[in-house]
């Protein structure tokens, strides 16, 4: 959404920019998350352009540096997955992207889009495990729930009188070095591929906002078409053929891309989803209390759903998934249990939309 027109010299376009790209013409801001300022911007030459400033605040270097290093290692990427970075000026945490011009997703965009997060990933196959390449500084590795989140989970499942059989907690300790466990190349996750941080081209997805980009298994992104996007404003829930064409698209495309199968079980990304607390709250509020424990006492809104609809939601994604699981099925069956005393304790829960807004 784009606002009114914007005094150019209120944008940071310093001079180390303008001898690169010359003087600005015209500014617009767009709308943005409040960690950041971004204006569409026609350069001195009238070509359109994207001018992205980190505003001061935490980690406020750590996220331009992450911005920057994963662009420059998916900018090999072809066809192209991300916007070309025109120019950059560290000091004041700005970059200068090229312009692309998003169109509104068909339906079944869930397909195209999964199988241009398999490409963005592969980036960091093709460049070494560590990101060399990318800019000179490396991505961290991403960090998955521990041990708090499993107790968190089963606190809640307690608190609402499910039986938490002997076991599951087992699983889910077992799960946690799972989660981490990748014998195969690493990928390049965007941190955040949430819808609008995804521009639908007439030559395929963009991705943009790589402030959370780190290095992983890439099945713990995929697995946000299936688990409702959980570290994000839009929950959706897809009809289960379509996930399914989605899944095996993401698994094609990387193997083309690194001439290896996509290492693990989405079953375990989703689990590891479902006991994370602060995926039920926007970023500023992750790692405050126990989110989880919260549900027990309110509810909150937070886009398409409110924090109970979300979590009923992966309840019953992990509960079908994990049924009959050698790994996760009494978590499965505890997920069931949990997500049908939820419904008789709040009755009014609505299921999660299947489309996009």
């Amino acid at each position: 959404m784009t606002g009114d027109l914007f005094s150019v010299g209120s944008v940071p376009f310093g001079d180390r920019l303008r001898a690169e790209l010359g003087a600005l013409r015209s500014a617009r801001l767009l709308e943005s998350s409040p960690r950041s300022a971004v204006w569409q911007v026609e350069l001195g030459d009238g070509t359109p352009a994207v001018v992205k400033h980190l505003l001061d605040g935490a980690e406020a270097g750590e996220r331009y540096g992450r911005e920057v290093a994963a662009l420059r290692l998916a900018a090999r990427v072809r066809p192209a997955v991300v916007p070309r970075v025109l120019g950059v000026d560290a000091d004041v945490r700005v970059v200068v992207l090229e312009y692309v011009e998003h169109r509104r997703p068909r339906q079944g965009w869930e397909v195209e889009y999964a199988g241009g997060l398999a490409r963005l990933h592969a980036a960091a196959a093709a460049s070494g495990s560590e990101g060399e390449g990318a800019g000179g500084q490396g991505l961290p590795a991403w960090a998955g729930p521990d041990a708090g989140d499993v107790g968190s989970f089963l606190g809640f499942a307690e608190a609402l009188g499910a039986g938490v059989r002997d076991g599951v907690e087992d699983e889910l300790l077992q799960l946690l070095p799972r989660l981490g466990k990748l014998d195969g190349p690493r990928a390049l996750l965007h941190g955040d591929p949430c819808p609008g941080n995804d521009l639908h081209t007439s030559d395929g997805i963009r991705f943009i906002d790589f402030e959370q980009a780190c290095l992983g298994n890439g099945l713990m992104e995929l697995a946000y078409l299936r688990i409702g996007f959980p570290t994000c404003w839009c929950v959706t829930a897809a009809p289960g053929p379509l996930l399914a064409e989605a899944e095996a698209a993401y698994r094609t495309a990387w193997r083309s891309a690194t001439g290896a199968d996509v290492e693990g079980e989405l079953v375990d990304a989703c689990a590891g989803w479902l006991i994370r607390g602060d995926a039920l709250v926007q970023r500023a509020h992750r790692g405050s209390v126990d989110h989880l424990a919260r549900v027990m006492d309110e509810d909150w809104e937070w886009g398409t759903v409110s924090a109970r609809e979300r979590l009923l939601h992966r309840l019953g994604v992990v509960a079908r998934m994990a049924e009959g699981s050698e790994s996760l099925d009494g978590l499965g069956r505890l997920s069931a249990d949990v997500r049908r005393r939820m419904l008789e304790r709040w009755p009014a829960l609505k299921a999660s939309p299947e489309r996009r807004p």
